[in-house]
């Protein structure tokens, strides 16, 4: 079907083609399930929350638990305050959260229910905690979605206290196996830390043999209050995380650093400088040693990355560190796209093109599609596809190996529990991106030039 795609442009205004997102209360859900013993719960119809929870339960291969507020025909007329109170009430009820996280969709936002006041006529029981925040599915994206859900948290429970020695960190949206190595490092860098949402032992908990509905991991209630009390924030994904650390900053006064996911060599040394702000300079011998193995690889590994034309499209914070590190790796990201809205995105991406010479190569694109990608690439070829599974039929259409990075990675898995953060996430994505590129020659190569030592 994909090979039907016209190679001239065609402009739309209304329509969508093969969406490069997904709606807000998606990145809403997932956030939410970073916290421990959190349930999420979505003020709209049932169909609204199953497609989200199947969503992430494809890219995580993990379940992904949310109640719903069923709307119904009535509902839709006469508002849902009475579905949310006695939802709310029922699952207090029956599954036991310490916390509710809610947030609204497409229909709950069109008919204008108040949350706030539905909250406060809600019988909430004692030491149970309701949160929400606003999330319409027709602008924004789940980048948004996510964004909005930790701002909504912050809102309720932050709270200002006696200066500590804690630093936030905020992650981004990023997979589990991220998590982890922020850790690492954040460990290594031997600073005391709040890692909010933390979806790791959440969407990626080991098999027991014993289910839980609440996993052991996710950011306590009590660390999001204590947010309020850290000496710095370090905000990762600068189209991620502003909203919510400017929202610490406008309540508890807590200042922030913005950065870059920390993908590849730079945006990483980025990353470790911040912390050694805050550390007082110091620097674990092993960060040295991960970051010169990243460096050893990139050299190895050069004739075949160097002048490599590449797309790379997905979330914008992922796509923004992705497209450095290809960059950094010599390559040409001929075509840098996201389908979350948003100048700032093409701003950045720009100004990075012209950081590296490549102003007249490389192009940048906010709120497209996988459509329009298609087109580009049918008009300019690339060497390689970088980015979720979504741009598979792309790369079958066109001949073109994918890389599948970011999220939604549906049809592979493990991705959620690897990392691309970090020097040692950026060592896996270039192993990667060199194995695809690498396959790619040994399948059109003479046999003669098939070799075994490369």
């Amino acid at each position: 079907m994909l090979d039907l795609t016209p190679k001239t442009h065609i402009n739309r205004t209304g329509a969508l083609i093969n969406p490069c997102k997904t709606c807000q209360p998606v990145g809403a859900l997932f956030a939410a399930l970073g916290v421990h013993n959190c349930m999420p719960y979505s003020h709209g119809s049932q169909g609204c929350v199953s497609y989200h929870r199947t969503y992430l339960s494809r890219h995580f291969k993990e379940p992904a638990i949310a109640c719903s507020s069923s709307f119904t025909e009535g509902a839709c007329v006469f508002g849902g305050g009475p579905n949310i109170r006695q939802g709310a009430k029922n699952v207090f009820d029956v599954y036991d959260p310490d916390i509710i996280a809610v947030h609204t969709t497409c229909l709950s936002e069109t008919i204008g229910d108040d949350l706030n006041t539905y909250i406060e006529e809600m019988d909430i029981p004692d030491g149970k905690l309701v949160v929400h925040c606003n999330t319409p599915s027709y602008v924004g994206s789940h980048v948004t979605g996510f964004a909005n859900m930790m701002a909504g948290f912050i809102k309720y429970l932050a709270a200002k206290g006696t200066t500590t020695e804690t630093v936030g960190v905020f992650p981004g949206f990023v997979n589990p196996g991220d998590i982890r190595e922020y850790k690492h490092l954040v460990n290594l860098m031997k600073l005391k830390s709040i890692m909010f949402p933390d979806c790791s032992n959440v969407m990626d908990a080991p098999m027991t043999g014993e289910y839980k509905m609440y996993p052991d991991g996710g950011t306590t209630v009590e660390e999001i209050r204590a947010l309020g009390s850290c000496r710095k924030v370090l905000a990762l994904g600068r189209l991620t995380s502003e909203e919510p650390a400017a929202q610490l900053k406008r309540k508890c006064g807590v200042d922030f650093d913005l950065l870059p996911l920390p993908i590849g060599l730079a945006d990483t040394d980025a990353f470790i400088m911040a912390m050694a702000n805050l550390n007082g300079g110091d620097v674990d011998p092993l960060i040295d040693e991960e970051r010169g193995r990243l460096l050893d690889l990139m050299l190895d590994a050069n004739p075949y990355f160097y002048g490599k034309k590449v797309a790379v499209y997905g979330d914008p914070d992922t796509v923004l560190g992705m497209t450095r590190f290809c960059l950094e790796l010599g390559m040409i990201p001929k075509y840098v796209l996201t389908g979350t809205p948003g100048e700032t995105f093409v701003k950045l991406a720009k100004a990075m093109f012209k950081e590296y010479g490549k102003e007249e190569e490389c192009k940048a694109f906010a709120a497209k599609d996988l459509f329009d990608l298609h087109q580009f690439i049918k008009e300019e070829p690339v060497d390689l596809l970088l980015g979720n599974s979504h741009g598979k039929q792309i790369a079958k259409a066109e001949g073109i190996p994918l890389v599948r990075a970011g999220f939604p990675v549906l049809d592979r898995y493990g991705h959620g529990s690897q990392s691309m953060v970090g020097y040692r996430g950026a060592f896996n994505l270039a192993t990667k991106i060199a194995d695809a590129l690498m396959d790619e020659y040994d399948r059109h190569c003479a046999d003669e030039d098939l070799e075994l030592v490369m």
